[in-house]
C-alpha cells in the first residue's frame, strides 16, 4: 500500500482531461526544471556543469511519489491472516536524456551504452544495501503502459522481500536443473537461435527473440548468452551489445507496430542468497500494448494472443 502515489500529477485523472493538458503541462525532467524533482542523487554531466542544472545526458533522481521508503517507516506485523511487512526499500527514476522526445531507440549507439551503464551501477548500489532482497528495474512508456510523464524515464525499486514471480522463475530453473544439469534460458536461446523462425534479433553476445507461447502480441525476450543470475553481474563488453540490441528490438516496435506504448521488465536472481540461484538467467522483457487484458484472463490466468509468434518475429526483423 502506497497511498503517498495518488498525489501524482494525473494520478484518477479521465484519460480525455489528460489529452487535453497535453504538452501545455511543465515537464520537471526537461533541462531547467531541474528543482521540479528530489535533488539528484547521480548523474553523467558535461564538465563545468552543477548538480540540479542543467547540462546532464543522464540524470538520477528519488521518486518524488516513491512506492517503497526509508523515513517513518512501520514496523510490520505478523498474523494469521492479515500479516503485513514495511515497505522499506529505494525508488529511483533514471531520465534517459534531456531531450523530451527522443526515446531510447532513437539515442546514438553511445548514449544508449550510457543510459544502460548507469542503470547498471544504480542496481548495483541498491542490491549492495543490506536490507535489499531484490532489485527490479522497469521502464513504462506511454499511459496506456502506467507512465504519467511523457518524458523518457526508467524506474528502479529495491525491496525488502522476493516477489512471488521471482519465486517461481527460481523454483522452476532450479527443478529443471536438477532434472537435467544445465540452465533452462540457456537451453531456450540455443534452441530458438537454432530455429531462428522467432527470432528477432542476435548478436555475439545477445539473442531477441518472440517467445513461444508468448502470451502477448509481439512480446520479445532479450537473453544474454552467457549465464548470469543478474544484471548487475554484466561487463562492459556485455553492455555495449545489450545497447546494440535493445536499441534494434525497439527501433522496430516502434516503426512496425506505430510506436506504440510498452513496459519494459528487467528478470533476475535476487540481491541476496534467497533460494537456489545457479540455473537462474536474467533477461529483459518487452510487451507492447496493443491488446488489454480483460475478464477471461484475469479470471483463468489463460492469455488469448491474436498473432502468432513466428509471424510476430518476421515481422519485427523486417
Amino acid at each position: 500500500m502506497a497511498p503517498g502515489r495518488s498525489r501524482r500529477p494525473n494520478e484518477f485523472t479521465p484519460p480525455a482531461a489528460e489529452e487535453r493538458r497535453g504538452e501545455a503541462v511543465r515537464c520537471p525532467f526537461c533541462p531547467g526544471n531541474e528543482a521540479d524533482t528530489p535533488p539528484e542523487i547521480f548523474a553523467l554531466r558535461a564538465p563545468g556543469t552543477v548538480r540540479d542544472g542543467p547540462g546532464w545526458t543522464v540524470r538520477v533522481v528519488p521518486n518524488k511519489y516513491p512506492a517503497v521508503g526509508r523515513a517513518g517507516e512501520a514496523e510490520g506485523r505478523p498474523g494469521p491472516l492479515f500479516e503485513t511487512r514495511a515497505g522499506v526499500g529505494d525508488h529511483e527514476v533514471v531520465i534517459d536524456g534531456p531531450e523530451h522526445g527522443l526515446e531510447f531507440s532513437d539515442l546514438p549507439l553511445a548514449r544508449r551504452r550510457a543510459v544502460l551503464e548507469t542503470y547498471r551501477e544504480r542496481v548495483r548500489r541498491l542490491e549492495s544495501e543490506p536490507d535489499t532482497v531484490y532489485v527490479q528495474l522497469f521502464k513504462n512508456k506511454g499511459r496506456e503502459a502506467g507512465a504519467t510523464l511523457r518524458h523518457p524515464h526508467t524506474q528502479i525499486v529495491s525491496l525488502p522481500i522476493l516477489p512471488k514471480a521471482v519465486r517461481e522463475e527460481i523454483d522452476s530453473s532450479a527443478r529443471h536443473g536438477r532434472e537435467t544439469g544445465e540452465c533452462l534460458l540457456c537451453r531456450l536461446g540455443e534452441e530458438e537461435r537454432r530455429a531462428g523462425e522467432r527470432l528477432v534479433f542476435e548478436n555475439s553476445r545477445f539473442s531477441a527473440f518472440v517467445p513461444f507461447a508468448a502470451r502477448f502480441p509481439y512480446e520479445v525476450r532479450v537473453l544474454p548468452r552467457a549465464h548470469a543470475a543478474r544484471f548487475s553481474l554484466a561487463d562492459d563488453s556485455d553492455i555495449a551489445s545489450l545497447a546494440e540490441g535493445l536499441g534494434h528490438v525497439l527501433g522496430r516496435i516502434k516503426a512496425s507496430l506505430h510506436d506504440p506504448a510498452f513496459d519494459l521488465v528487467l528478470h533476475q536472481g535476487p540481491a541476496t542468497g534467497a533460494g537456489q540461484t545457479e540455473f537462474l538467467h536474467w533477461y529483459l522483457e518487452v510487451i507492447p500494448i496493443t491488446t488489454r487484458v480483460a475478464g477471461f484472463e484475469w479470471g483463468t490466468g489463460f492469455h488469448i494472443n491474436p498473432v502468432l509468434p513466428e509471424a510476430a518475429a518476421s515481422r519485427l526483423r523486417i
